[in-house]
């Protein structure tokens, strides 16, 4: 009996301990409400854990924080990194993004040497009213000394509200006074389509991005520019476009389509989300050839640009597959500084063919499109799903848009890759270098021709600013990299000395994926040519 007894008592204790060990792991429980609770429906049960939350959570929370946290969690919960709730400086950026316009000067800035330097005053804006120059550093806002400003931090102390004034002092090369500028904020719009150039006598190329409020017009009005300047085939330059709004993918589309040619068609499952869009009317330049150029972070409306000129054979794309972005995203309006951006869509292509890549997440996505970009999994492509153009030619879909003509970007030497590894760390004050010896160039006049040639002292003036900030390399680092670092001191010259245009007319000489374009525009000089070549019919 006693030992019964005593079993049972230790049995007891047991468990007791049992209990504590587990109420410490897992916490102290107290029991609210009772086993045989009826289930709830999903409503019932959001309010009740809210409710439990405002109520008994350790710590007090604001109503505010409470639903911002469950909005947010509910979001996440979905698995889309496209759809999110935009607040503040976030949603000001897509709407910077999506109209082009924000209150400021009206500069290109970047950060060089610890200072903000412009690159180019815009047209037609209170910096250039003012006399600002390229090569200008911005020393002081309001009196406020700007050195070491990051590139963000650059870009807040600059802009402002419309009609308000700031007052910049700027260090110009060639002068040793300051010069002093007081400036009243406009409203800047930031174009989607920059200048055009002209990169051989008859061949323009034209970069749009993003794809905003104002790029049909600014295309139409940019080609029509440079075909009076003597264009009569078109580079139309996607590359780096993240895309933007679908009406104006379509709208950009409908400039080199005829009347009732399909552009693009959504699907989606609430009313109103299933769409078709097709060409409002015929074109204006239906004798022009046209080349896109894409590349992996082509994305989204830009790739409905490719993909319906590509469909209805009316360029040819050429460069490495895009990102595969094929969701429509629908922007709702919470506020004036809150907005939701929720995937409401799926898009596709005149022939039928879905964009979206298929991946796990965003990242996933960046390392297969980087991975075929770099020619690391090129067998990928051969195992998409065919479809057929409009006239017939085969194009391949799942994932992105795949050009006609496949073409990569320069690879770096192994020399090349030496002197990029030593530079790695030092990058910023490699960067800084390269422009500050093109404003020392500008500063002396030293270059006076557009096609000029990069030469041992220019080398030697950015390796001595490198050793001035500690920065050493070997005679073979400066030996494996002396072609590198002579194109990329040439882009900054040409930008600084003879502006944007000078500096992309440079660029498109050592791009293969622009000659390439070239080559083909000097061959099919129309557009049932220039298919000709790709289809070898």
């Amino acid at each position: 009996m006693t030992t019964r007894s005593t079993t049972t008592a230790r049995y007891r204790w047991g468990m007791v301990l049992v209990i504590g060990v587990l109420s410490f792991a897992s916490g102290g429980w107290l029991l609210h409400g009772t086993a045989d609770q009826p289930e709830v429906d999903a409503n019932q049960l959001f309010e009740q854990v809210l409710g439990a939350v405002k109520t008994y959570y350790v710590d007090s929370l604001p109503n505010d924080s409470l639903f911002h946290k469950a909005t947010a969690g509910m979001l996440e919960q979905l698995g889309d990194p496209y759809s999110t709730l935009l607040e503040d400086d976030d949603f000001r950026a897509l709407t910077e993004q999506t109209t082009g316009n924000y209150g400021g000067l009206g500069i290109q800035i970047d950060v060089r040497d610890g200072w903000i330097t412009v690159v180019a005053p815009l047209p037609e804006t209170p910096a250039e009213r003012a006399g600002m120059e390229a090569g200008d550093q911005i020393v002081s806002v309001d009196g406020k000394s700007t050195q070491g400003l990051n590139q963000d931090d650059a870009i807040k102390t600059l802009r402002g509200a419309p009609g308000t004034s700031v007052t910049v002092q700027v260090r110009r090369p060639g002068l040793s006074q300051l010069m002093t500028f007081r400036i009243t904020r406009e409203t800047i719009h930031n174009r989607s389509v920059q200048p055009g150039v002209l990169v051989t006598p008859t061949i323009g190329l034209v970069q749009l991005t993003p794809v905003s409020e104002t790029s049909a017009d600014e295309l139409s009005a940019e080609i029509n520019r440079m075909r009076k300047a003597g264009m009569r085939g078109l580079i139309l330059d996607l590359r780096r476009n993240p895309g933007g709004l679908l009406d104006q993918g379509v709208a950009v589309s409908d400039l080199f389509l005829d009347k009732g040619q399909q552009i693009v068609s959504t699907r989606g499952r609430a009313e109103g989300t299933s769409m078709s869009y097709a060409a409002s009317r015929d074109q204006a330049w239906e004798e022009m050839p046209v080349v896109v150029l894409v590349d992996q972070w082509t994305a989204s409306a830009a790739e409905i640009i490719s993909g319906a000129l590509q469909d209805n054979d009316r360029a040819v794309v050429v460069g490495v597959p895009t990102f595969g972005k094929g969701l429509v995203q629908s922007l709702f309006r919470l506020g004036p500084t809150r907005a939701l951006k929720l995937t409401t869509a799926r898009w596709f292509t005149p022939s039928g063919r879905t964009i979206q890549r298929d991946a796990a997440n965003e990242e996933a996505q960046v390392r297969a499109v980087t991975a075929i970009a770099n020619g690391e999994d090129s067998g990928a492509l051969d195992s998409l799903p065919s479809h057929r153009t409009v006239g017939g030619r085969t194009v391949r879909g799942g994932g992105g848009i795949v050009p006609d003509r496949i073409v990569r970007g320069d690879t770096l030497t192994d020399g090349e890759r030496a002197f990029a590894r030593a530079l790695a760390a030092n990058i910023e004050s490699y960067q800084d270098a390269l422009v500050v010896t093109a404003l020392e160039l500008k500063e002396r006049k030293a270059v006076t021709a557009e096609q000029f040639t990069v030469d041992a002292a220019m080398r030697q003036a950015v390796y001595d600013k490198l050793e001035a900030k500690g920065v050493t390399l070997t005679e073979d680092e400066r030996s494996g990299g002396a072609e590198l670092l002579d194109d990329q001191l040439g882009y900054q010259v040409a930008r600084y000395v003879f502006g944007r245009q000078a500096e992309i007319r440079r660029r498109a000489l050592d791009d293969k994926q622009v000659q390439e374009a070239v080559r083909l525009l000097q061959v099919g000089t129309t557009p049932r040519a220039l298919m000709s070549e790709i289809t070898g019919q």
